[in-house]
């Protein structure tokens, strides 16, 4: 194992502020270990900047990203009490750091924590950035106050799936039951699912062996399965992974529901829920209606490969 990685793993184990998606075992289960590497920049002994990645190899290509059902990586920094111009200098010095450190790739395309403001210094590297939106609800205790904030759709659908199709959600099913219910929506869809069972029980069971996971799953009288929510977290925030519901059963306002006790049982392991939004209008529309508020995040990327650029044009023209 490279030092960097176990100079990585230390750092997971003693830095809270690293967020979820970026920490050590999240990555050994979602990418496998030695599938990653991260570039760290060290100052008075101490770690003071982290970049992780994913090393993707596809037809000959070096791709640095991040593993599926991982919404996000990009920098770390060490946060200290600090003037913001010498803040802003700091970090110009470490990203510049960072990308010296990345190996030969032909692209690199990452989404950023939302909490990263700053890519000015990638710019100057002729990194590329494109805006996109999140939806975060934050003091999840004042729980009066987040469903005052629901639209008033949201907030019928709830009581629909509670008082007329009498749905409860249960918190105790298995895996399998919650992706039974993920994969009739891609199916609903004509897509195919973006990762594998086998994908999914390896992430799942890191999760378990650390209690950062639930599932809430919204089930009728008779034993059938509406619509089900995945939810991971750790002390910064609790995110919203996946979904899924029966294409049978749409009309009944579960998935709402499942949102909902999904919030309100977040409200006792973190006091933040990241939608992890999309930016699919009807999803957009979906997790806006929870009253949440807008957070922009930075999608950065670089292709240095000419002939990767030719292919991104060509298929940009076709869709246009």
């Amino acid at each position: 194992m490279k030092k960097s990685v176990e100079q990585y793993r230390a750092l997971c184990a003693s830095e809270q502020s690293i967020p979820l998606f970026a920490k050590a075992w999240w990555l050994d289960a979602a990418a496998g270990v030695g599938n990653w590497d991260v570039a760290l920049v060290e100052s008075g002994g101490k770690i003071v900047a982290a970049l992780p990645y994913m090393v993707k190899k596809r037809y000959g290509f070096t791709v640095l990203s991040q593993p599926a059902l991982t919404p996000a990586l990009g920098p770390w920094f060490r946060e200290a009490a600090r003037k913001p111009s010498v803040t802003l200098a700091l970090q110009k010095d470490w990203m510049k750091e960072l990308i010296d450190q990345l190996p030969r790739f032909d692209r690199y395309s990452q989404n950023w924590t939302s909490n990263v403001k700053n890519w000015l210094p990638f710019y100057w590297e002729k990194f590329s950035q494109t805006t996109r939106y999140t939806y975060v609800l934050q003091e999840l205790k004042q729980e009066e106050r987040l469903w005052q904030g629901l639209q008033q759709n949201i907030r019928g659908d709830i009581k629909k799936a509670r008082d007329r199709f009498g749905l409860t959600v249960r918190v105790d099913l298995k895996l399998e039951d919650f992706l039974c219910l993920n994969e009739k929506t891609f199916q609903r869809q004509g897509m195919a699912l973006p990762y594998s069972r086998d994908f999914v029980q390896k992430l799942d069971a890191a999760c378990v062996e650390r209690d950062s996971r639930a599932i809430f799953i919204a089930e009728d009288g008779e034993g059938r399965r509406h619509a089900g929510i995945y939810i991971v977290w750790d002390k910064n925030s609790a995110y919203y992974l996946m979904g899924g519901g029966d294409p049978q059963l749409r009309n009944s306002g579960a998935t709402s529901f499942c949102m909902w006790e999904a919030i309100r049982f977040a409200a006792t392991v973190t006091d933040r829920f990241d939608f992890e939004g999309s930016m699919l209008e009807p999803v957009e529309r979906f997790f806006r209606g929870f009253g949440a508020q807008q957070v922009p995040y930075f999608f950065v990327t670089k292709t240095p490969s000419r002939l990767l650029r030719g292919v991104s044009f060509v298929r940009e023209l076709k869709a246009a």
